[in-house]
């Protein structure tokens, strides 16, 4: 099944190379561009595209409130927004992923990293890139004390014990072969668990799985070191 892009970037040349680049792909098809976050919104509610590729610093709309305002809107819940920018600082990061992005990455990323980061962020698993991951578990949601969860409140009580195992340990930062590593079980397995946990807490993704795993309080963040 072909993935369908929508670029977002006030640079035509830059969503002129970008388009060249996704439609050399089989799998990949840019359906649409957008100089803005308002035609971005506009564009998306049109054509419906698996991923939005966005940039932050546009004119009038930027890419942070375009993307409050696609994920907000439940007649676009099978899109997701993979944040692509030069611009990779802490404010930038923790905006985007609070904002409901499935993913960041820097512009200086190469063609075939950014084309895995579309096909990631389109199966419905979110995408950091380093810089990005660093800040998020570092300075935004801080390192959780190894073992030192909190008593899970009513949001997840829906959860089983195996899944708040796996919730807690992918708060951590750890991808499903190390949980898998960690629980003793098959990444396989884990990638169920971190399925059935995002549809009972009704998150988008990964992402937005460990960033509930925070504010629920379910994980208690310590600050980082200095």
């Amino acid at each position: 099944m072909t993935i369908r892009v929508l670029l977002a970037d006030d640079q035509a040349l830059l969503r002129a190379t970008f388009r060249i680049l996704i439609d050399s792909c089989d799998d990949l098809e840019v359906v649409a561009e957008a100089a803005d976050g308002e035609e971005a919104v506009e564009l998306t509610r049109v054509h419906h595209p698996d991923v939005v590729l966005m940039d932050i610093r546009m004119p009038g709309t930027d890419g942070l409130a375009a993307t409050t305002t696609l994920c907000a809107d439940p007649a676009l819940a099978a899109t997701r927004v993979l944040i692509l920018t030069t611009f990779e600082t802490d404010e930038y990061v923790a905006r985007a992923l609070r904002a409901g992005a499935s993913g960041f990455l820097g512009k200086d990323v190469g063609a075939d990293e950014l084309l895995d980061g579309i096909r990631t962020v389109a199966s419905g698993d979110s995408l950091l890139s380093a810089t990005a991951t660093r800040t998020l578990i570092t300075r935004f949601l801080a390192a959780p004390e190894p073992g030192a969860h909190l008593a899970p409140p009513e949001r997840l009580a829906a959860l089983t014990a195996r899944e708040r195992e796996v919730l807690a340990l992918v708060a951590e930062g750890k991808s499903n072969t190390e949980v898998a590593e960690v629980l003793f079980v098959s990444p396989l397995t884990v990638r169920t668990h971190v399925q059935r946990a995002m549809t009972k807490l009704h998150a988008r993704d990964r992402a937005q799985l460990v960033v509930i795993a925070y504010q629920s309080g379910f994980v208690r963040a310590t600050p980082p070191p200095n």
